[in-house]
């Protein structure tokens, strides 16, 4: 409570009692005169005076109690469990650079996807629920645990908060903890078909989405198991592992599966996170033939749940909101990059046929892409405009002349002449091939330049630990197999060597005669 108002509290209570002392005072002295005047009188003003301390006491009792419910209820609010401000603030900052690379995604099923998920995000920020999903094979008894824990918290099932296509959603209760806990139910996974698979990654991705995760499963930790396990954890991802239908095993089986599976998570999980339940037990017979069902045994499980969440949700959940923003974050700068590849490989596959044409109309006596500078230059500054560089002509010939000079250097000039002749010859006639690997050999050198500044601007105009050589060579290699060089010939032909052969043919004009024919 603020000092201000403690000592206005003190003022007024020092003011009440004074004049209460006075109130009392006056009316005894009345008293004490008229008692033994008129006896009747005398004691109607001593009850008076009794009436009156009375309801002072009440008045002064009623006001403390309201007090201390009034205090009670600023201290929850003031104690009520906060999100760590870095980690919210780290965020938000995410989420407020994801709304600027939204806006430079161009397919709008995307980005409206996005715009959708960052606003559940924020939603989440503001609410403040904490998420548990309930993850495992569809054996498991997933659905069992729910109920039962359910059951054994607020009493009978009732119906589901929400039904997605991958489960159920519940809100739960827990003694000790302010905010709601959303417990949600998922489909199992390695369920078999296409159909089964189709749930897995749903639920998967449910799981990626919680706060923390119910790992069920009812035997001995399978491979299959272990690696989606693994991926959730490797992503920050907290977990508790439940060992689900202990009735159904001996005591020395349990305790052997139970050693077993904290072998195999010592890495993952400890062995307090490990939690042996019974959600749904089999009937059990008494000894007069009676057939009974007992209760579920999840009362571990409630137990440590409430435990982790009252120590580490507030943490759990910061985690949650900032990892899924990263996410995000990253699937927006993958959306991006690969709409800019799009936009820069089709500059690419335009300024390599450009270069064709100009090579292929004045041919030199050797191939040297020093003669498509320009060209290149031109490329290399629109490339750049793609990933927000810019770049003016001077810049964009330096860059294409110091590209030019390292494939020379390392030889693929030869290399690629060698290349393309090889393929023309099997596609064309002889006479036709000298003509046409100087214009073909300039568009093939022209995209390995291309797909070459590609990599540079990706990297933010960096050549990388290897250098411009490494990533030239890379292209180079990656450009040479056989079933691209194939479709590049066909296209070469199709846009270089067609219409060139084409004008060769062609009949000269008709020239007009300054007399008419006779």
């Amino acid at each position: 409570m603020p000092l201000s108002r403690i000592l206005l509290l003190i003022v007024g209570l020092i003011l009440v009692l004074g004049l209460l002392l006075w109130l009392v005072d006056s009316l005894y002295r009345l008293y004490s005169s008229v008692v033994w005047t008129s006896p009747f009188l005398g004691n109607l003003l001593l009850l008076l005076l009794i009436l009156l301390i009375g309801i002072v006491i009440a008045a002064f009792v009623y006001y403390v109690i309201l007090f201390w419910k009034s205090n009670q209820k600023t201290r929850r609010r003031q104690l009520k469990p906060k999100v760590p401000e870095a980690k919210t603030d780290a965020a938000a900052q995410n989420l407020r650079a994801l709304k600027k690379q939204v806006a430079q995604i161009q397919d709008e099923v995307a980005r409206q996807e996005l715009i959708d998920r960052s606003r559940e995000i924020e939603a989440n920020l503001q609410r403040g629920d904490l998420r548990v999903v309930v993850f495992g094979t569809g054996s498991a008894g997933k659905t069992s645990l729910v109920n039962a824990v359910m059951g054994r918290v607020v009493g009978k099932v009732s119906a589901p908060m929400g039904t997605t296509e991958v489960g159920e959603t519940y809100v739960l209760k827990l003694k000790g903890i302010e905010r709601e806990i959303l417990i949600t139910d998922t489909p199992g996974i390695l369920e078999a078909g296409v159909a089964g698979t189709e749930r897995e990654q749903l639920a998967r991705q449910l799981a990626t989405q919680a706060d923390l995760l119910l790992f069920v499963v009812d035997n001995d930790l399978r491979r299959s198991e272990y690696e989606p396990l693994l991926g959730l954890a490797e992503i920050g991802k907290r977990s508790l592992l439940v060992l689900n239908k202990t009735d159904l095993y001996t005591e020395q089986d349990f305790e052997t599966i139970l050693a077993r599976l904290r072998e195999r998570v010592r890495a993952l999980i400890a062995p307090t996170d490990i939690i042996a339940i019974a959600a749904n037990p089999q009937p059990a017979q008494t000894e007069t033939g009676e057939i009974i069902q007992p209760d579920p045994d999840v009362m571990p499980l409630i137990k440590r749940l409430a435990a982790v969440l009252r120590a580490e949700g507030d943490d759990l959940m910061a985690d949650n909101i900032l990892l899924q923003s990263q996410r995000l974050g990253e699937e927006a700068r993958k959306l991006i990059d690969a709409q800019r590849r799009r936009q820069a490989d089709k500059v690419v596959e335009r300024f390599q046929w450009i270069g064709a044409g100009v090579i292929a109309v004045t041919p030199l006596p050797v191939v040297d892409l020093l003669a498509t500078a320009a060209v290149n230059a031109q490329m290399v500054v629109e490339i750049g405009k793609i990933y927000g560089c810019e770049l003016n002509v001077e810049r964009g010939r330096e860059l294409a002349l110091s590209l030019a000079k390292t494939l020379a250097s390392l030889g693929i000039v030869k290399g690629a002449i060698d290349l393309i002749s090889t393929a023309l010859r099997l596609n064309l006639a002889t006479y036709v091939v000298g003509k046409a690997i100087q214009g073909v050999t300039a568009a093939y050198l022209t995209r390995i330049a291309g797909k070459s500044f590609i990599e540079y601007f990706r990297q933010d105009q960096d050549w990388g630990d290897g250098g411009i050589a490494e990533v030239v060579q890379r292209q180079f290699q990656l450009n040479r197999r056989d079933e691209f060089v194939k479709a590049f010939i066909r296209e070469a032909i199709a846009k270089v060597i067609k219409p060139l052969t084409d004008n060769q043919q062609a009949p000269p004009p008709v020239e007009e005669l300054d007399e008419p024919l006779r």
